[in-house]
């Protein structure tokens, strides 16, 4: 099986996949933030830099789900392949920092490549306002996250929505964040483990 986390930066998706990995025994997958060759130079120039940063993520994520479905084992996936193309591109587009050719060439790939993948088996959306996400952003203190405007985040959580709404490809769980303190609260993380296995085994 193939459960996958999206959800805006700082919504909290690397500590849930942690979580839901250490309970259920799944194999976790986090996105290789520290390994990506291009996220310093983004976040310094991003009308330079994001053609290849989408196009890397891209190659990344398709990657790993070849893999998921190779290795036969129950991954869980910090972020999908799915959000680059219907969030982070098309707001990079919008903003002006991503132009029409390289959208359109990027896009295009993005349908050919999801056209040889399944989509997740269960995809968990983490929903957050955007206080909770500057709260959590703050709270890991990422250096390269420190020039990240309230108005992006508020823009990517409008695309987030439009996303989430319209999705339809499978089951899909919705966790509300700015009410649900799994991080650090036991029993707020039994209300999503329950809410998952009601999704994945039709348990109540």
């Amino acid at each position: 099986m193939h459960i996958a986390i999206a959800g805006n930066i700082g919504s909290g998706k690397t500590t849930l996949t942690e979580l839901l990995a250490k309970h259920y025994k799944w194999k976790p997958h986090y996105e290789d933030v520290d390994d990506n060759p291009y996220l310093n130079d983004f976040y310094e120039d991003m009308q330079r830099w994001s053609f290849n940063l989408q196009i890397y993520f891209l190659n990344s994520r398709f990657s790993q789900i070849i893999e998921f479905r190779k290795s036969g084992k129950t991954v869980i996936q910090d972020r999908t392949i799915y959000e680059d193309a219907f969030i982070f591109a098309p707001n990079l587009h919008a903003m002006g920092l991503m132009t029409t050719r390289d959208f359109e060439n990027y896009f295009s790939l993005f349908q050919l490549m999801s056209s040889l993948i399944q989509p997740p088996d269960l995809l968990i959306y983490l929903r957050a306002s955007v206080p909770t996400l500057v709260n959590q952003i703050q709270k890991r203190g990422r250096k390269y996250e420190n020039s990240i405007r309230l108005d992006y985040l508020k823009r990517l959580n409008e695309r987030y929505e439009a996303w989430i709404n319209s999705y339809t490809m499978g089951k899909m769980l919705i966790i509300d964040v700015d009410r649900n303190n799994f991080s650090e609260k036991s029993e707020d993380l039994r209300e999503v483990i329950n809410k998952i296995d009601a999704e994945l085994h039709g348990l109540f």
